[in-house]
């Protein structure tokens, strides 16, 4: 590990524990870094010549000028915790939630640390190098699902459907295809 790195003049990158880090960033935020960008996470398990911890956090900070950015990153292993810091920055909350959801990565002292992006049933964590992207749907609690060879083909611009929705649309929107239903039903 590099303890220090210089992305630019204005910018720095500090590698640091998971118990000094929060000390870090009251220290940075006393400095004039007093905005919260991001909190993030990365999984080296399949990076080619990466030595260490499996998992990564970095937390951005910028000065409300954006004249410069400081950026502190704790690597730890599976099952390791991070401390919280929306004792700093409310929002933060938010950003550990996603991190969280992502990577299954656990904040201490978090009060409302759940899943933010996917499904509460959903097992496991997307952005994990080795969560299974096979052609297994994904099925959501309110009937949705998603089939991998729709939504590929959806984003390729093949058909309009890129969840497989079954059973209409949601209350309040209104879906050509719930339109087209109620008009087949109504010329019978």
């Amino acid at each position: 590990m590099t303890p220090e790195l210089l992305i630019d003049d204005r910018d720095r990158l500090t590698e640091v524990e998971a118990d000094t880090v929060v000390a870090e960033i009251e220290a940075a935020r006393t400095e004039g870094f007093e905005m919260l960008s991001d909190i993030f996470g990365i999984d080296w398990l399949t990076y080619p010549r990466h030595r260490g911890p499996r998992f990564s956090v970095t937390w951005s900070l910028t000065k409300a000028d954006g004249s410069a950015r400081r950026y502190f990153r704790v690597h730890l292993e599976e099952g390791e915790t991070l401390p919280t810091i929306t004792h700093l920055w409310t929002g933060a909350g938010f950003m550990e939630r996603e991190v969280y959801d992502m990577f299954g990565i656990s904040f201490d002292g978090n009060k409302d640390l759940r899943k933010l992006l996917t499904p509460e049933d959903l097992i496991g964590h997307p952005h994990r190098k080795d969560f299974p992207l096979g052609e297994t749907p994904t099925l959501f609690n309110d009937g949705r699902f998603l089939d991998p060879p729709s939504f590929r083909a959806g984003l390729a611009g093949l058909n309009t459907g890129l969840t497989g929705w079954k059973g209409g649309a949601r209350k309040g929107v209104t879906s050509t295809q719930a339109q087209e239903e109620i008009h087949d039903e109504a010329e019978q």
